[in-house]
């Protein structure tokens, strides 16, 4: 039945099947294959260099066509906002399969090569065209500024020349000469011009000041707007400047250091004629230059749609191949038979559509000779595959993402769709945050098609992929805010409190009436509100931990039961079940007991559950504070079965294989669990091999030989490690606790800091306070209670179910079923 009805509980049935392929149909087989995702292929040539394959030819062409899309693909990202892409569902399909498949894919080759061609030469000389365009907006500028320079030095010369002449002291005439000629001749000395990076006018400055010792005279002005670098594409502002100084040693230095900053020199004539037509020159070539950069751009733009149009296509089917030929290298070549060879695991229930598949590839091919597909009989491990759709994927990848389950090992994944959600909502329970984390599930779940269409990043990604997994958090977080009465840290009165306060007395009394569900609203606000709040989801949190732990203890028995190890469940499953049922399944008895009875009419104190437990280990049969008659003999019975349980869990497993192995000594070998491998003959497998419906292969994964002293240690370990475990794990549920009671303070501390005070304003200061107030509480709500709580109480759910949970009865060690789907390839 499990295998007819399959279903989360056990992984799919598998089958290896073995694949005839006509060398003719081989492309259209393994993409159809490919269109279905069915088959994981094993590579038949694990001895082969990938180099000295069959298809290396085709996979070399396939990846230069890929090199090419993704050089198209930057080119388009770079202008995203303009160049718009179609998607794949609105491109045009290319038949890469059938008789036209080898003349597309030509085809296809000789476009990407010509789109490829003249792109090249677009950006060649677009970013020429840019090199030269910025270079002659910084000679524009270099010009433009040497000549505001050039005018004030000119009239302060002119202001120098008429105050000597205005002089009203008489001066000696060889002094007023000699002052002149000085004046004169600073203006005569050869000076360079050139732009450099603003941010490095200081550094350059003063390493030209250290340099010539001071020998120099710089100037240098601001370029308003930035220049974008044609290469980075960067905006970068500059400065003009000017050096004058004497001498070609003292130039040839200037010049050095102005290259080796990242500056560009210019040639400037001191001649004002010279620089005007040099900038009217410059002006005009520039104008012409950005008009021919302007063209360019539009015809490199208008590539790039064209390109864009069918660039998801071409992405798809370039990869789609790659898989193809990657896939017909794992094939061996019968030369004989002149036919491809494959082997692979399939879903055997998926058999049936592998068939259909395959006719469909003869039939698109136009040939008249079909593969042939030979169920296999082998004693290999298939691998692991549990078939989830879009509810149920999220839950099994977080198992998975612990270990992969041996094959039909009961798959924790399915008790986690409950268990996961429900334990984070025991850590999280409030009615309000519960609803946020609900409503933005069910927003992404209605908006899902959408949203599959969208880059989401990889952080809003992954909350989409666990859509429904918020989902069911928000559900469950929903359901304990009403046990804990908890919204917002604020309380429901949905039905008569059982506590009545008098005007003059702040101590409650009960009236007769019980709360029906939840906790009862009097307690918030009460004086031992955190103290009752304290033992009650302390002691929640053990009973939890105990109910969840037994039932994955019990999930050993159907992986006992499948496997044929009749031994583990008399070795393991029943003393860890006595051992671990007598010493916290006790406790949770005793909790339960405790809280039926009423212990204001009660002669005694409640007594101290926690040290009655001490006590069970440390006073055998004394008992300080009975809680229940005949308690110490119920206890030194328990005691006596955990005691029994620890060498019975060490010496009856090892016990059993030894005798089993003296038995049946020189009849073969017992694997570790008890059960035997035969061994096949050789005409076995020669009659299997003659069969009409093909030949089976008999392998034998290879078995691992452990002698008795191994299988002791193993034991030893398996024992102490569930003995200690069963202490730490108990313990480690009280996170469940810590977790819930922490939540709710910060909620209620939030409430009290911001909003708090602010809910009955009176004056218009009020109603502004309570906006802003109000604004602060639900954006710390969000981010810090929801988001960084909620992630905090995600990971100590998963930590219980990896480590808490698991550890009692998942035994893993299986391998990922990865079949080949173009599926998985278009998420990639």
């Amino acid at each position: 039945m499990a295998d007819e009805y399959p279903s989360l509980f056990r992984s799919e049935s598998m089958s290896l099947v073995q694949l005839f392929v006509p060398t003719e149909v081989a492309h259209d087989t393994v993409a159809e294959l490919g269109e279905l995702g069915d088959v994981q292929f094993k590579d038949l040539n694990p001895n082969v260099n990938p180099f000295q394959r069959s298809f290396v030819g085709e996979i070399r062409r396939v990846d230069e066509m890929a090199r090419r899309v993704r050089f198209f693909m930057n080119q388009v990202e770079k202008e995203k906002d303009v160049v718009p892409i179609r998607p794949l569902s609105d491109c045009a399909p290319l038949i890469t399969v059938g008789p036209r498949a080898a003349q597309t894919m030509d085809e296809l080759e000789v476009k990407l090569a010509q789109h490829e061609q003249r792109l090249v030469k677009m950006n060649d000389s677009y970013q020429t065209l840019s090199e030269r365009t910025r270079e002659l907006i910084e000679a524009k500028h270099v010009l433009e500024g040497t000549a505001v320079f050039f005018e004030k030095a000119r009239a302060q010369r002119e202001d120098i020349r008429t105050s000597f002449e205005d002089l009203s002291t008489p001066l000696l005439h060889e002094d007023r000469e000699n002052l002149v000629s000085t004046t004169n001749l600073t203006f005569d000395l050869e000076f360079i011009a050139g732009a450099i990076e603003r941010s490095r006018i200081p550094i350059f400055e003063r390493v030209l000041w250290r340099v010539l010792r001071g020998n120099l005279y710089m100037n240098y002005s601001d370029i308003p707007n930035p220049i974008t670098d044609p290469v980075t594409g960067a905006e970068i502002y500059k400065n003009v400047f000017i050096i004058f100084a004497h001498g070609d040693v003292v130039l040839g230095k200037i010049r050095k250091v102005a290259e080796s900053m990242g500056a560009t020199l210019y040639p400037i004539d001191a001649n004002a004629d010279k620089r005007s037509a040099a900038l009217r020159e410059v002006v005009s070539r520039l104008e012409d230059l950005e008009a021919v950069l302007y063209q360019t751009g539009l015809n490199r733009r208008s590539e790039l749609v064209t390109i864009g149009e069918s660039l998801q296509c071409w992405q798809d089917v370039v990869k789609k191949e790659k898989m193809i030929y990657e896939t017909l290298n794992l094939f061996n070549y019968d030369v004989r038979r002149k036919t491809l060879i494959a082997e692979g695991w399939v879903p055997t229930r998926d058999i049936t559509n592998i068939q259909l598949a395959l006719r469909d590839a003869t039939e698109q091919s136009g040939t008249s000779v079909p593969p042939i597909l030979h169920e296999l009989r082998t004693h290999q491990i298939p691998p692991t595959y549990h078939r989830t759709n879009k509810f149920t994927e999220g839950f099994q990848s977080i198992l998975d993402n612990y270990g992969i389950c041996r094959y039909q090992e009961v798959n924790p994944g399915l008790f986690a769709i409950i268990t996961f959600p429900f334990l984070f909502a025991v850590m999280f329970g409030d009615i309000g945050h519960g609803f946020i984390i609900f409503s933005a599930a069910v927003y992404m779940i209605l908006a899902e098609k959408k949203l599959q269409k969208q880059s989401l990043g990889e952080i809003t990604g992954q909350f989409f992929f666990g859509r429904y997994i918020i989902l069911l958090m928000g559900a469950f977080s929903i359901y304990t805010g009403l046990i804990y009465n908890d919204i917002f840290s604020k309380t429901l009165h949905i039905w008569h409190s059982g506590w009545s306060f008098l005007p003059t007395s702040s101590v409650g009394e009960p009236n007769g009436r019980t709360y029906p569900f939840g906790i009862d609203p009097a307690w918030h606000g009460a004086d031992n509100a955190l103290v009752f709040t304290n033992s009650y989801k302390m002691k929640m949190s053990v009973i939890l931990g105990v109910i969840h732990m037994t039932f994955a203890l019990c999930l050993q028995v159907p992986n006992h039961i499948k496997f044929k190890r009749p031994v583990d469940i008399y070795a393991n499953f029943i003393p860890q079940m006595i051992f671990l049922q007598s010493i916290f399944g006790y406790l949770v008895l005793c909790i339960l007991y405790k809280w039926t009875v009423d212990w204001s009419s009660a002669s005694t104190d409640p007594p101290s559950l926690l040290n009655m437990l001490i006590a069970m280990f440390l006073q055998p049969g004394q008992v300080d504070h009975q809680l229940y008659p005949g308690q110490k003999h119920v206890q030194v019975l328990l005691l006596l079965l955990a005691a029994i349980c620890v060498p019975w869990m060490l010496i009856t497993k090892p016990y059993i294989i030894w005798k089993e192995t003296r038995k049946i000594h020189g009849q073969g070998y017992i694997g570790l669990q008890g059960e035997e491998v035969p061994r096949e003959s050789s005409d076995e497998t020669l009659e299997g091999e003659e069969e009409g419906n093909g030949r089976a292969i008999l392998e034998s994964e290879d078995e691992e030989h452990h002698d008795f002293s191994e299988v002791v240690i193993h034991q030893v370990i398996h024992t102490i490690e569930f003995c200690l475990g069963g202490i730490s794990h108990t313990a480690s549920y009280l996170r469940l606790w810590a977790l819930s009671l922490a939540h709710a303070q910060l909620s209620e501390v939030l409430w009290s800091m911001t909003i708090g005070g602010y809910l009955h304003p009176t004056t218009l200061g009020g109603v502004i306070g309570l906006i802003l107030q109000g604004s602060l509480w639900l954006s710390l709500t969000i981010g810090g209670l929801c988001l960084m709580e909620g992630m905090s109480a995600f990971l100590h759910a998963v930590r219980l179910h990896w480590v808490e949970a698991n550890s009692k009865h998942f035994e893993g060690g299986g391998h990922a079923f990865t079949p080949l789907s173009f599926a998985n390839s278009d998420r990639e």
